[in-house]
């Protein structure tokens, strides 16, 4: 059986779409082709890949991509992870289904570096959780 396709959306393909890519690519990527994107390429936030490496999933080898890179292909599900890509995309060309999940920036977070890299856990919580309850939906088995 063919794994299903997923896109995660954000703005800048950064933090939120990659901490969505990897964690649904670690639990799931038996059932799921996973890639993520950006309106705007830039770079994987070096907090994202310290927050992700504490659950044991690896960002260091993802790079932040544009749309361009996924245009005309076929997707089971695009996911938007922020309102600005939501904004951006509200129809994605190729999508069978289209879901919008909204989660804070976390590279946005001021203060000291202990709460940055706990608004970082925060989104990370909030997203692994997401997919969880999506995976459930789905009826596909957990870890």
């Amino acid at each position: 059986m063919a794994r299903k396709r997923v896109l995660f959306l954000c703005t800048h393909n950064s933090a939120r779409s990659q901490m969505a890519e990897g964690y649904l690519r670690a639990v799931a990527g038996d059932h799921y082709e996973v890639a993520s994107a950006g309106t705007v390429a830039t770079h994987v936030h070096p907090l994202a890949v310290q927050v992700m490496h504490e659950i044991g999933i690896d960002l260091r080898p993802h790079t932040s991509k544009t749309l361009d890179a996924f245009a005309g292909q076929r997707w089971d599900y695009v996911i938007t992870v922020c309102d600005n890509a939501a904004a951006a995309c509200p129809l994605f060309p190729g999508a069978t289904v289209q879901l919008h999940w909204s989660f804070p920036d976390p590279s946005q977070a001021t203060g000291t570096a202990a709460e940055r890299l706990q608004a970082f856990r925060r989104v990370r919580d909030a997203i692994t959780a997401r997919i969880r309850a999506w995976l459930v939906e789905q009826e596909q088995p957990l870890p």
